[in-house]
């Protein structure tokens, strides 16, 4: 049976090599390092076993200079098409993560309250 998110690795894989980034059974451990995952995660997203989650998606298609669209989902060209501009995304800081990590544990009708509030 194929993993389940076999395409999704093949074109990380693809990514992977076309930026010259780690060849062979250091890839994992480099991966697993560069994002701060462990190495079975890492494992998991080359092998198709997992997918990362968007914002992580994100991170990837931009450190190694792919169309979003096509990491995530194969349609589109793999990299930006000339005069195309290619999306800007600014990394979270710590404390943006934290906050954004317990918003996320919150139920929705707390999450709604919230945003009602800051708005």
């Amino acid at each position: 049976m194929a993993a389940p998110y076999e395409h999704f690795a093949e074109r990380l894989r693809k990514a992977l090599d076309r930026s010259g980034f780690e060849q062979g059974r250091s890839r994992t451990g480099a991966l697993a390092q560069r994002y701060a995952v462990s190495r079975e995660t890492a494992r998991k997203w080359l092998t198709g076993l997992a997918l990362p989650e968007l914002p992580r998606i994100i991170e990837l298609a931009k450190d190694f200079d792919v169309s979003l669209e096509w990491l995530a989902t194969g349609r589109g060209a793999m990299a930006p098409g000339v005069g195309e501009a290619g999306a800007t995304y600014r990394r979270l800081t710590d404390n943006e993560g934290h906050l954004l990590d317990v918003f996320r544990k919150l139920p929705e009708s707390k999450r709604q309250l919230l945003v009602k509030f800051l708005s």
